[in-house]
């Protein structure tokens, strides 16, 4: 049985950081690689950054230059470190790991707001 399990998250003012942090446990077989999603309202979630297990990196067009995707123990924890935070990264952020399913951490709301 997998979980993730996610930290960080809360609210930050415009230009702001914060660092959302996500572990894994049990067995992800044919573990492909972990990301973070996010999902705003009004809409649909969309890949925020990915990192492979071969450790290629992926970013969204709107996070690239901001937003840094890393990590440690391995592959079992997964980090995101979102700098010059926008009103417009609002949203709940989810931690995925990819396997021979998907799996999904609990979401952690993120809020940018003076």
């Amino acid at each position: 049985q997998v979980q993730l399990v996610q930290s960080g998250g809360g609210l930050v003012q415009p230009g702001g950081s914060l660092r959302l942090s996500c572990i894994a446990s049990g067995t992800i077989f044919n573990f492909n690689g972990m990301g973070w999603y996010r999902q705003a309202p009004g809409k649909q979630r969309e890949l925020v950054a990915a990192i492979t297990r071969g450790g290629s990196l992926n970013y969204a067009d709107s996070v690239k230059g901001r937003f840094t995707i890393s990590r440690d123990n391995g592959k079992n924890t997964v980090n995101l470190q979102m700098n010059s935070l926008k009103p417009e990264d609002t949203a709940v952020y989810y931690c995925n790991a990819k396997g021979n399913y998907n799996y999904w951490g609990q979401g952690t709301q993120v809020t940018v707001s003076s």
